[in-house]
């Protein structure tokens, strides 16, 4: 079975875009999805993190970065999020 991991894992490294990733999770029975170490360290997610999760019925879902959250919160509320 083909999966997004194969769109890199199949290229060779010098191939493939710089910056891009693609990993797969899979729901548990509570709607609960585990983020791939690698993702997690890349994109500096610890636990008790807040994500936020944007949703579009065509597009799918997308997690913007951690770094987003903060710029919104502060922008809305004036300060960092504690």
């Amino acid at each position: 079975m083909f999966t997004p991991d194969d769109l890199m894992t199949g290229l060779p490294e010098e191939k493939r875009p710089e910056g891009k990733y693609a990993w797969t999770a899979t729901v548990g029975e509570k709607g609960q999805i585990v983020i791939p170490k690698q993702a997690r360290e890349i994109f500096g997610i610890k636990p008790g993190d807040v994500l936020l999760l944007l949703g579009d019925k065509d597009r799918g879902i997308a997690i913007p970065p951690k770094a987003q959250l903060d710029q919104m919160h502060q922008m809305l509320f004036g300060g960092p999020e504690e």
